[in-house]
């Protein structure tokens, strides 16, 4: 089987990683032992990959990959591409190979595919929610540990935009910053001075707002702020940084908070909480010989 090629953005060491431990876990020291007792070594099984249930699919060469990882004498072929929206019954690939090496990786390829598939499907719930405003979803670092690469992948698929990947990747002052420097303006004084941009600030109240503004922050982030106060936010700032939504948002009250006119919205359920999606794996026979 010729690998399916690295998504965008992911280094190929991570998908790697992820698929090893995955597997690992799964199969212990001494493998399938059920399918080791129960299948002959030389029996193969052929079949197919579908969607229970509409959804936007998110990894399916991160499947393929996991099933490469266990044979080389495996054939697929992928149907549908990541990003796309696909309804219930859609056939997303086909399968075949020894019996053993499959089923051995079944769970784990299912587990990858349906977490990211359901990231991918939650987030383009939002992303549909606040069209026709000018407001962005951006996801955040609220992800399973280990797994945030292809965690901000999948709502990339379902059409975010990805915030910072990691502490080193930009500088977020929070509240607990703020109190640790001694204030909003301390804080920034002691970012730029490090000479670091662009600086992000958390703030709680228009006067903090007023305080990042003064300071000259890049971008405000607007903790947990009705939607009247976001409003009055968005005037105060009127353009001279970027304006970020967060807290509390969810799929009853996106729109209204991008129709504030926040420029952003960053929200953690899409990663943090989204439920994966259903999707089989089903024996089909002669996938290949058609």
């Amino acid at each position: 089987m010729i690998q399916p090629p690295i998504p965008d953005g992911i280094d190929e060491a991570v998908i790697e990683r992820i698929i090893q431990d995955a597997l690992d876990e799964d199969l212990g020291l001494d493998g399938d032992i059920t399918s080791y007792a129960t299948i002959a070594e030389d029996v193969r099984f052929s079949g197919v990959l579908s969607a229970r249930e509409q959804m936007v699919v998110a990894g399916i060469n991160i499947a393929a990959r996991v099933f490469s990882s266990l044979s080389d004498d495996i054939k697929w072929s992928s149907l549908v591409k990541d990003g796309d929206i696909v309804e219930k019954g859609k056939v997303l690939a086909g399968i075949e190979g020894p019996a053993r090496a499959l089923l051995a990786g079944e769970r784990t390829a299912l587990n990858l595919l349906q977490h990211l598939s359901g990231i991918a499907t939650t987030t383009r719930q939002y992303v549909d929610a606040i069209k026709g405003t000018n407001a962005v979803i951006l996801d955040t670092r609220k992800t399973i540990p280990g797994l945030r690469d292809l965690a901000k992948y999948a709502t990339r698929m379902g059409g975010a935009t990805n915030h910072r990947m990691r502490l080193d990747d930009a500088v977020l002052i929070k509240d607990n910053h703020i109190i640790a420097a001694g204030g909003v303006a301390a804080a920034i004084k002691n970012a730029k001075a490090a000479k670091l941009s662009p600086i992000e600030v958390e703030c709680d109240t228009m006067a903090q707002v007023e305080e990042a503004l003064h300071a000259g922050v890049d971008a405000i982030l607007l903790d947990n702020m009705n939607n009247d106060a976001l409003s009055k936010a968005v005037k105060l700032i009127n353009g001279r940084a970027r304006s970020e939504a967060s807290g509390g948002v969810h799929i009853e009250n996106v729109r209204a908070i991008a129709e504030t006119g926040v420029d952003a919205i960053s929200i953690g359920r899409i990663t943090q909480s989204a439920p994966a999606v259903d999707i089989g794996l089903d024996w089909a026979a002669n996938q290949f010989d058609k």
